[in-house]
C-alpha cells in the first residue's frame, strides 16, 4: 500500500510510525510532515499543507495513494474527507457534516441532547451581552466557557468565579483569549470528577473500541494554567473497568454513531469522545473529536500490536467487523515538551534541540514542532517533542519518560512534571 497521511504532529508521528511497520506498506507521504516523520522508514514529506484540499487531492491522485489517513481536525472540518472520496480515494476520516461534531461545540451539545447522551446542561449564546446576563443569575461556580469554533484545544476556560467568566465570554466573542473570534460560546455546568479519552474507530457498520487513555490539557503541574492541546498521556485509564466500558459503548458511542446515522450522516474515521468519570464511575461527554487525539495518539498506537494500515484500510472499505485487535499489556505514558510560551505564540522557533542522540533506544521520541536544517532538528512550533515510555504499570512507564526528557534541551523547553502520577 501507498498511504497518505495528512498532517503535521506528534499524532501524525506516531501514525506514520505505525504505519510503517506492516510489512503491507510499500510507501508514507506525510503532507505536509515534520522534521521527525522524515526520518522514518518507508516516509518521505511533501510541502502541501494539511488544509489545500485541493493541493491535497492532487497529491493523493499523483502519486495514487491506496488510503488517505487524516489526523487533524482542521481539513476535516473543511471537507477533506469528502473530497478525497469524491476522487474515489479510500479516506479515514468523517464528512464535514459529521465532523462538526468537533468543529462546532454548539451542534455537538444539541446532537448529545437529541439522542439522549449524557452530558452537562448547556446554554448557548449568539452575543456576548445575552451570556453575560445569564452569567450574572447564576447561582453555582465553576463553570465552562466554550467557543464553539475549533481552536486547536484552547478555547475553553474553566471559570471558577462570575468574574473570570465574564473574562472568559468576552475575550471568546472579541478573539482575545484563543485568537479566534467566536460567533456562538457555550456555557455549561463545570462536571467534577476524573478525565479519561474514549477512542474508537468507527464506519457505516461497526464501531471498535481502542485502549484507553487519559491526557493532561492544563499547562502547568497540579493542572494549573491554562489549556492546552495536551501536555502528556497515559494507557490504559485505570478508571475504566468493565462495567464502565460497558456503559460507556452503550451510552455514549452507540447512541452517537446511531443518532448521526439515522439523520442521514454516516461517520467513517475515528470518534473521540473526552469523559468524565464520576464518583460513582458514571461516565459524561466532555467534548467530541473527529479525530485520533493528541497525545493520546502516542500512548495508545505503541500499545497496539495488531497491523495499524490492515485496521484504517478494514475502516475506509466498511469492513470493520472483520477486524480484530491485540494490545501490549505494557502501559505506556508520554510526556510533552514544549516552548516557552506556549500555548500562546509568543515561543521561539529555529532553535536547536540538543540531547536527541542520548535517548535510550526502548524510548520513542514523536515529535510535533520540529523541522531539520542542515541536518540538525530545530524547533518549529509550540509543542515540540512527545516522549514515550512503555513500562510495567504506570510508574515504571513514568520514570522511564522523565528520565530520557532529562537527557533533551533546548533554550526555553520545559514540561509537565506530574504526568501519571
Amino acid at each position: 500500500m501507498k498511504i497518505l497521511v495528512v498532517g503535521s504532529g506528534g499524532r501524525e508521528h506516531a501514525m506514520v510510525w505505525k504505519l510503517a511497520k506492516s510489512p503491507k506498506v510499500e510507501k508514507i507521504i506525510a503532507a505536509p510532515g515534520n522534521g521527525g516523520i522524515a526520518t522514518e522508514n518507508k516516509a518521505t514529506l511533501a510541502s502541501c499543507k494539511a488544509n489545500d484540499l485541493e493541493g491535497l487531492c492532487r497529491l493523493a491522485i499523483d502519486e495514487m495513494v491506496d488510503l488517505a489517513v487524516i489526523g487533524p481536525e482542521a481539513p476535516l472540518a473543511l471537507g477533506l474527507a469528502d473530497r478525497l472520496r469524491s476522487h474515489k480515494v479510500f479516506t479515514v476520516g468523517p464528512s464535514q457534516q459529521a465532523a462538526a461534531l468537533e468543529s462546532s461545540k454548539a451542534f455537538s451539545k444539541d446532537c448529545m441532547r437529541r439522542y439522549g447522551v449524557p452530558t452537562a446542561e448547556y446554554q448557548v449564546f449568539t452575543n456576548a451581552q445575552e451570556a453575560l446576563a445569564s452569567l450574572r443569575t447564576r447561582k453555582r461556580y465553576p463553570v465552562v466557557v466554550k467557543a464553539d469554533e475549533l481552536a486547536a484545544g484552547k478555547g475553553v476556560v474553566v471559570a471558577a468565579t462570575e468574574d473570570e467568566a465574564k473574562q472568559a465570554v468576552n475575550g471568546l466573542f472579541s478573539g482575545r483569549h484563543c485568537g479566534v473570534v467566536s460567533r456562538r460560546v457555550v456555557v455549561e455546568d463545570f462536571l467534577p470528577g476524573e478525565e479519561m479519552s474514549f477512542i474508537c474507530l468507527v464506519d457505516e457498520k461497526t464501531i471498535v473500541p481502542l485502549a484507553t487513555s487519559r491526557d493532561y490539557k492544563a499547562r502547568d503541574a497540579g493542572g494549573r494554567g491554562p489549556n492546552t492541546g495536551g501536555m502528556g498521556a497515559y494507557s490504559p485509564s485505570a478508571l475504566i473497568d468493565q462495567d464502565v466500558h460497558g456503559k460507556i459503548m452503550r451510552e455514549i458511542m452507540h447512541p452517537v454513531v446511531e443518532g448521526l446515522r439515522d439523520d442521514g450522516v454516516f461517520y467513517t474515521g475515528f470518534l473521540y469522545a473526552g469523559l468524565m468519570i464520576s464518583e460513582d464511575g458514571t461516565p459524561r461527554v466532555l467534548e467530541f473529536n473527529c479525530r485520533l487525539g493528541d497525545p493520546e495518539t502516542q500512548v495508545i498506537l505503541p500499545r497496539l500490536q495488531s497491523d495499524f494500515a490492515e485496521l484504517c484500510r478494514l475502516a475506509a472499505g466498511n469492513r470493520l467487523m472483520d477486524a480484530q485487535l491485540h494490545w501490549d499489556k505494557r502501559a505506556a505514558l508520554t510526556v510533552v515538551m514544549a516552548a516557552n510560551g506556549y500555548p500562546d505564540k509568543n515561543y521561539q522557533t529555529g532553535v536547536s534541540i540538543a540531547g536527541l542522540d542520548q535517548v535510550h533506544e526502548t524510548v520513542k521520541v514523536f515529535h510535533a514542532g520540529t523541522r531539520r536544517i542542515d541536518g540538525h532538528m530545530q524547533t518549529a512550533g509550540g509543542r515540540v517533542l512527545s516522549v514515550t515510555a512503555w513500562g510495567a504499570s504506570i510508574e515504571e512507564a513514568r520514570a522511564s519518560a522523565y528520565a530520557q526528557c532529562e537527557k533533551i534541551s533546548w533554550a526555553g523547553s520545559f514540561y509537565r512534571p506530574d504526568i501519571g502520577r
